[in-house]
């Protein structure tokens, strides 16, 4: 007998390596018993099932449609690949639907594949929801299956998003950008959206490739060393970039410079407030730049922290008062959109920021830092054994150094992993990820001196140093 696949839900869904634990008999597991949770809740209710462009990912989605289907669920899978955001928004704009389910793997490596749940607001399940899956998990795959329908989702979601953005201001700028999917579900699509504002599109990475050609297909250095390349050598005025399921963002200015999404999020809060004269809470992650909390003082508005994961800023969002969350992967959503990270929402955003302001994303950046003041940040991802997370996780109730790099910690947060804060709003984290066998050390201080000072020390405490 076939060993039985340990199906969990980490800080966004469950996932495998394709193959190995994420098999068509694990998938139908899972299917099997979100199907039997959304049924008790919404019983004949509509679930809509999407899926990016990894290997394989259309099939699954149709197996499991089958198997979601056995329930008595009416079920609609996409009739193509799409972005985990055209999942969300379109759940949220149908009264019938009361729940979804991506194929995704998101940011994860090529061997990877997994299965997001999303709620009838399109927002990624709380909790207590995946524990209500894990309770219903059966050990043998379902024998039922059921009919399910295909359903056009792309075509109103890229109009809604250029409805978001004010298009005439876009087109009057005349702005040349470079768009990188990075072989992900964003391809074609952001490239679409942009040029249907006015945008000269230049995209790369835009063809099926299950591989990723070798890319690990998250938008953040060194993944995006070609286009860096590429807005350099042919003068673009910003390079936008999305994930594997194009539901995060990175950008890259009018010099072939990184910026990040913690900038990306202080700059999108700014304009949204400034620019667009909106109000309410931004929420951030605990591992997001406390630049997020300067520009929150700056605008007057409340900032509010939350565990990693944008499960927290979800249930954030239910009380309908945010403007804006965020986290430092580069997930960011805005709640009047829809209750989950859009990637091409907020490359619509930046450009029409540029527009409406004059400037380019480098300047926009400086202008934020004559406001916030410059942070500099990194993050380092480290694969332990076993023994060596154990030991981690074992001692990290007993961690607390008086100083961390020759600067003194003045106070610790445990709400997930453990955080050292330091003087002059300097901070270092270790916590181990709820996706990945790693353990994950994030530090930000003034200069990236301090920077990897700080992430040495890092290093060292997770390694039991």
């Amino acid at each position: 007998m076939a060993e039985i696949a340990d199906i969990r839900f980490g800080t966004d869904g469950w996932r495998g390596i394709i193959g190995d634990d994420f098999t068509y008999a694990s998938l139908r597991r899972a299917a099997d018993a979100a199907g039997r949770v959304f049924a008790q809740d919404n019983p004949g209710g509509l679930i809509v099932v999407g899926y990016d462009t990894r290997f394989e990912a259309g099939a699954f989605a149709r197996a499991a449609a089958e198997v979601l289907a056995s329930h008595g669920l009416q079920v609609a899978v996409s009739d193509r690949y799409i972005p985990t955001p055209a999942l969300c928004w379109a759940i949220a704009n149908d009264s019938e639907a009361c729940g979804g389910i991506m194929l995704t793997a998101s940011h994860n490596p090529a061997p990877y594949l997994g299965l997001k749940v999303r709620m009838a607001d399109g927002g990624a399940s709380p909790v207590a929801f995946t524990q209500r899956i894990e309770s219903e998990l059966r050990d043998e795959p379902p024998s039922g299956r059921g009919s399910f329908g295909m359903v056009d989702i792309l075509t109103r979601y890229v109009q809604a998003l250029c409805r978001f953005v004010d298009g005439d201001a876009i087109r009057a700028a005349g702005l040349r950008v470079a768009v990188d999917s990075l072989y992900g579900a964003g391809q074609g699509y952001l490239a679409q959206a942009l040029g249907l504002s006015g945008v000269e599109v230049t995209e790369i990475h835009k063809e099926r490739n299950p591989g990723f050609g070798g890319l690990h297909p998250e938008p953040i250095p060194p993944h995006i060393n070609e286009v860096q390349r590429l807005v350099r050598l042919q003068g673009f005025d910003a390079g936008f970039v999305t994930d594997g399921d194009a539901d995060r963002i990175g950008a890259v200015d009018e010099h072939g410079d990184f910026v990040n999404p913690h900038r990306i999020l202080s700059l999108i809060a700014r304009h949204l407030a400034e620019g667009k004269g909106l109000q309410g809470r931004i929420v951030k992650t605990l591992s997001t730049s406390v630049l997020v909390d300067r520009i929150g003082a700056h605008l007057g508005l409340e900032v509010t922290t939350t565990p990693v994961g944008f499960k927290w800023i979800y249930e954030e969002m239910l009380s309908e008062d945010v403007l804006i969350g965020g986290e430092e992967s580069g997930g960011i959503g805005i709640p009047t959109h829809v209750r989950e990270r859009d990637g091409l929402l907020m490359a619509l955003l930046l450009a029409e920021m540029m527009a409406q302001r004059g400037r380019t994303l480098g300047e926009l950046v400086e202008d934020l830092f004559a406001v916030t003041g410059p942070m500099e940040y990194s993050r380092r991802d480290l694969k332990l054994t076993p023994e060596q997370k154990s030991a981690f996780v074992s001692a990290m109730p007993g961690m607390a150094p008086v100083e961390i790099a020759g600067i003194p910690v003045l106070g610790i947060d445990r709400t997930d992993g453990i955080k050292f804060l330091l003087a002059d709003d300097v901070w270092l984290l270790l916590r181990t990820s709820g996706t990945e066998p790693l353990v994950r050390v994030y530090a930000e201080a003034p200069t990236m001196g301090v920077v990897d000072d700080l992430l040495d020390a890092g290093v060292t405490f997770a390694r039991g140093g």
